[in-house]
């Protein structure tokens, strides 16, 4: 009896002593602000430890998170998620989504793009994801139109039909997009990469209207999807707390486009 209750004390003293800390990985820009303003205070009153890893590229965060560097990250959209985890063979899944900024068309040399001329040059991400997500964009502006009998999520600068203006596109890295507005006439900047080069969704010529695909995702990997603190990350993202930060104007995020499930749930456009 007497050894009994001793194991039954030590396990509660483990269990009290035990780590809970949650490892988000970000990148540079708005999205760990959001964490920081919006996620970890509910965390924290939860009883966890939140601590943001930083990475400078859209490689490593899904890398690092397969590895168990990093317990979630957010910095990717769906899409990216799925095409980058079967490329890789990652067994990374979607927790849920939070809000984001949209794609954007920003020059600094036309205002409309009325103003667009022939043979005017765009530039345009060249990973396959954020190149297709392009290429539908501006087919959605009028500016082009893609084959009718391709799979739009995979589309390319092949599967053009239709190029009226004779745009030239200029493949770039989608992080060094926001520096080529000097060079082109426009740059299609994912509004993550615009906001963290200091534009503003306000100044773009266009914004795209984002699908749930394309909207960005808390990642985790697969295999704790059904943990406790997984389920408490959701639980917080979901609460009013969470809404109150993200709708606040003295944030950027309230600009940001919703996922469906937010705007259900708050009743918000």
């Amino acid at each position: 009896l007497i050894s009994f209750a001793l194991i039954l004390s030590l396990a509660a003293f483990s269990n009290a002593g035990e780590s809970r800390i949650l490892r988000f990985g970000v990148c540079p820009g708005p999205l760990g602000d959001l964490v920081t303003k919006a996620v970890k205070p509910g965390l924290e009153k939860k009883g966890y430890t939140v601590e943001l890893v930083t990475f400078q590229d859209w490689v490593q965060p899904d890398l690092a998170l397969n590895n168990k560097e990093v317990d979630v990250n957010v910095f990717q959209h769906a899409l990216y998620l799925r095409k980058f985890s079967a490329d890789h063979n990652l067994q990374l899944s979607e927790l849920i989504k939070v809000p984001c900024p949209a794609m954007g068309l920003y020059s600094s040399k036309i205002k409309s793009l009325n103003q667009l001329k022939k043979g005017d040059e765009v530039a345009v991400a060249f990973d396959p994801t954020n190149l297709a997500r392009t290429l539908r964009f501006l087919e959605k502006l009028g500016l082009i139109t893609l084959k009718a009998d391709i799979d739009q999520t995979k589309a390319s600068l092949h599967d053009i039909a239709a190029n009226p203006r004779e745009l030239k596109f200029i493949p770039t890295e989608a992080a060094q997009l926001p520096r080529t507005r000097e060079s082109v006439t426009i740059a299609a900047v994912p509004g993550l990469i615009a906001i963290s080069a200091g534009l503003k969704l306000s100044d773009a010529i266009a914004l795209e209207e984002l699908t749930e695909d394309t909207k960005v995702v808390i990642a985790l990997r697969t295999e704790n999807l059904n943990a406790s603190w997984a389920k408490d990350i959701v639980e917080v993202v979901q609460s009013k707390a969470f809404r109150d930060a993200v709708e606040d104007h003295k944030n950027i995020f309230y600009s940001f486009q919703k996922p469906d499930w937010y705007k259900a749930r708050w009743n918000v456009k």
